[in-house]
């Protein structure tokens, strides 16, 4: 009488049909270890979710809040006198309605510098990425190592040339150093070097198209998602750039939304000697936040999708 194994019965079944071992008994179930991992990396999101909602539910909270609220109710929760309206009121009236001059300032520093430093990123990043000519690799050594540099060291160094053109305290001393940006032609260079391939481009010019006719109708669809990455980042940099515009620009009709809240933040901080307008503070501070946080969300889904649909179409 023969005794057989199931292990035996297995490798019978191996040679009969061909099927691995492992294929016959069946999928694995996934072990607890890998379940602890995905649990801990969930945890780990929802911690890393709510350390950053927590400044901007604080804003909008205090928001709410009139002066005596903002240093009298809890800090993370709303005041028994719901606020909001009136506050944003009392902003678009404060000093003339100067609040509005400070947000049309910052739209302006913002898309214009935002907008300059995207094309000029482009146009650098691909002609690094699909040009050979001298000096290439040593140009973008230098602008590679100018990431590395601080902004706020490159302020004073910045005055000194914009005074001796005369651009001081004008719109021109906040658009034009915004115009550069480093790290999108690192980031444009980067990709274009694999969104576009050479072979494609080679096809456009044996079909008889210019360089101009096939960049904007080969690679600049191919670029889409990484031009809407440097222009948000452009834009947020200029939006909430601070130091320079207060190094540059001394007129109040001039000043964006960030120094010109400084200003109030100054002049509240001088006590009995300055007007208190804590809550016009916030308010200002929350409503400035809204359009970036709205460009977020309307042009996330250009991240999105096959990165080729437009080169092909």
């Amino acid at each position: 009488m023969t005794v057989f194994s199931q292990r035996d019965v297995d490798l019978s079944d191996h040679h009969t049909t061909g099927i691995p071992v492992h294929e016959v008994r069946g999928p694995q179930r996934p072990g607890r270890r890998t379940g602890r991992r995905r649990i801990g990396s969930h945890v780990f999101l929802v911690i890393l979710g709510i350390y950053f909602i927590i400044p901007i539910w604080w804003l909008f909270v205090a928001a709410t809040k009139s002066n005596s609220g903002l240093f009298t109710s809890p800090a993370f929760w709303f005041d028994g006198d719901f606020a909001l309206f009136q506050n944003i009121a009392g902003l678009f009236t404060h000093e003339g309605g100067i609040y509005w001059t400070w947000l049309g300032n910052s739209f302006l520093y913002a898309f214009s510098g935002g907008i300059g430093a995207t094309i000029l990123s482009i146009l650098a990043g691909y002609g690094f990425a699909k040009y050979r000519f001298r000096g290439r690799g040593a140009v973008f050594t230098i602008i590679l190592g100018s990431v590395m540099v601080p902004l706020t060291a490159l302020v004073i160094p910045t005055f000194m040339l914009l005074s001796q053109y005369g651009l001081i305290n004008t719109a021109w001393a906040v658009i034009l150093p915004s115009l550069l940006s480093p790290f999108g032609v690192y980031l444009m260079r980067v990709y274009t070097q694999d969104a576009v391939p050479d072979e494609m481009l080679e096809a456009a010019r044996i079909d008889g198209a210019g360089e101009i006719r096939t960049f904007f109708t080969v690679a600049l669809p191919l670029l889409k998602p990484a031009i809407v990455t440097v222009l948000l980042l452009s834009v947020v940099g200029t939006w909430n750039n601070f130091f320079l515009p207060l190094a540059v620009l001394t007129d109040p009709g001039l000043l964006p939304v960030t120094v010109g809240l400084n200003r109030w933040t100054a002049l509240s901080n001088a006590g009995a000697g300055g007007e208190q307008v804590w809550n016009l503070i916030t308010s200002g501070s929350f409503i400035s936040v809204l359009p970036l946080i709205l460009s977020f969300l309307f042009l996330q889904r250009y991240w999105q999708g096959g990165l080729s649909l437009g080169s092909i179409k």
